[in-house]
């Protein structure tokens, strides 16, 4: 988010602007968030909840891709995730205790046409999230990963091409959320530190009828999805 957008939200929440900080980097790009993460240690302290949110990538199909587009899908959400959660943790370890919450898309469950760059990267956010809870399992470390479905958000007004490519089976069956929906669900998962969190519940519905029939689920997303 740009500076301003960032001390919009920081005054909304806190008019004085006595209680909020803000900053921006570029998750992106290794030296910029390692050196962002320094100045918040220095001046706000080693955080508690690291929450990872950051998400970017337009929906296109294998035949629309180009190279870089798989690398720039990796990058963000995945790589900048896995980079923020290391720089904090390296901190962290001098106290012996922190909260990663991961957050991810259905996309990460399932496989439909027309995202070949996009689906990836949320499996990858899914298969990071397990790794990195069954590897500080035995530890005072915390991982949630929180999975959404449809999001009113920014992303879909920045990315027509890609709400319109969401196969009409999601659609059909799992509500659209609201902004301020999802933030009550992180809320709660940072007391709570659930593992695994899938919102709305017709998500957590489909991802469970999913393990057992994945064909069916797959065949699904392919005759509602992009064509």
């Amino acid at each position: 988010r740009s500076l301003e957008k960032l001390k919009s939200a920081a005054l909304e929440i806190d008019p004085s602007g006595n209680r909020i900080s803000y900053y921006s980097t570029d998750l992106t790009d290794q030296n910029s968030v390692e050196s962002s993460a320094k100045t918040i240690i220095e001046k706000e302290g080693v955080p508690d909840v690291i929450i990872n949110s950051a998400g970017a990538g337009e929906w296109l199909s294998f035949k629309e891709a180009t190279v870089s587009h798989f690398k720039e899908a990796m990058e963000s959400p995945f790589l900048a995730t896995a980079l923020t959660c290391k720089v904090f943790y390296d901190k962290m370890q001098k106290r012996g205790n922190g909260h990663f919450i991961i957050i991810n898309s259905a996309a990460g469950y399932f496989a439909f046409p027309g995202a070949t760059g996009y689906t990836p990267a949320r499996w990858a956010m899914l298969g990071f999230s397990r790794s990195l809870q069954a590897d500080l399992y035995n530890s005072n470390f915390k991982v949630s990963m929180i999975a959404f479905g449809k999001v009113e958000s920014p992303y879909f007004e920045n990315n027509p091409r890609s709400e319109e490519r969401i196969p009409k089976i999601a659609n059909w069956l799992i509500p659209t959320m609201s902004l301020t929906a999802t933030g009550k669900v992180i809320a709660k998962t940072v007391k709570s530190r659930r593992r695994i969190v899938n919102k709305p519940f017709m998500l957590d519905v489909l991802v469970f009828f999913n393990r057992f029939l994945p064909g069916m689920f797959g065949w699904l997303m392919r005759i509602t999805g992009y064509k």
